[in-house]
């Protein structure tokens, strides 16, 4: 069939590849680049955030471990390191998908991919062009007049307003970026009202982060740069002299839990939020499932 892929992060993206590879003709239309996108901003650590109540997330998330594991592609690393629970908290749904997990008390600890996004991003999209999916940079106003007989609206943010779907929020996240002074693993402190990580690429380290609903800017904001900074250095003391790179902020395509479903021609896949990484080549073997049985 000849499938529309609306999107180029890396839900769309990994979407693409799925749909070629099961032998479909396949376009991809965005309004920017994949290294514009979402996902280009994420901290790339392979875990589910917080606590779904989809059951899908656990199941995805594997998927998507053993695909990150079997690429051998640039950006991709797998790492252990630490989450750091609130007091009581019990043990994360998602502990059965990531490797060798282990409890300590409020600390666990496991073996997980780590991505850096923009690096990996690049290699996925000449992947799929080099599979022979065509790409096309132009704003999109609505899923239907598109030449094709399946469309698949991956759009993240874009994607409530394109499907009707107004319980779609932007979440706001700002993190900074650091030297590397060579720190062996990643750490997240999900004690706090908010959540702190520290997540080494070995070029820099990804320090976050904030969770703003309904921002709808992506300027970095100095305070928050100060306060990351404050909180990270805390949480990972090595990084006191550490160089600060860059701010960035991204909106992440949040949802009470993410749509995955076919409705007549168009098979809807968005609401990731902050788990798009984790989530994205799980959902693409969905997307392609769906597609494939008509």
């Amino acid at each position: 069939m000849r499938v529309t892929v609306a999107g180029a992060g890396i839900v769309g993206l990994s979407s693409a590849y799925r749909l070629v590879e099961a032998g479909h003709d396949v376009t991809v239309v965005a309004a920017a680049p994949p290294a514009e996108s979402t996902s280009a901003v994420a901290g790339g650590v392979l875990y589910p955030p917080g606590r779904s109540p989809d059951e899908r997330v656990v199941r995805w998330t594997a998927a998507s471990l053993a695909v990150f594991r079997g690429q051998d592609a640039p950006g991709v690393r797998f790492r252990r390191g630490r989450v750091l629970l609130a007091a009581g908290e019990p043990d994360p749904q998602w502990f059965p998908a990531v490797e060798n997990p282990a409890r300590d008390g409020d600390r666990v600890e496991f073996t997980t991919a780590v991505v850096d996004t923009p690096v990996y991003l690049h290699w996925l999209l000449s992947r799929v062009g080099s599979l022979g999916v065509r790409i096309e940079y132009r704003p999109l106003t609505s899923l239907s007049g598109l030449d094709a007989d399946v469309v698949v609206n991956a759009t993240g943010l874009g994607a409530g307003r394109l499907a009707g779907d107004g319980s779609m929020v932007p979440v706001g996240g700002q993190v900074v970026h650091l030297t590397d002074p060579g720190l062996p693993e990643f750490v997240v402190d999900q004690r706090g009202p908010g959540v702190t990580y520290v997540i080494p690429h070995g070029g820099h380290v990804v320090c976050g982060g904030t969770e703003e609903p309904g921002r709808a800017d992506t300027d970095p904001n100095p305070a928050v740069t100060a306060d990351i900074l404050r909180r990270c250095r805390e949480l990972e003391p090595r990084l006191a002299g550490a160089e600060v790179l860059r701010s960035l902020v991204g909106l992440r395509p949040s949802r009470r839990e993410v749509r995955l479903e076919r409705v007549g021609d168009v098979v809807h896949c968005y609401g990731h939020g902050g788990a798009g990484i984790t989530l994205a080549w799980g959902c693409a073997a969905d997307v392609a499932a769906l597609v494939t049985a008509g």
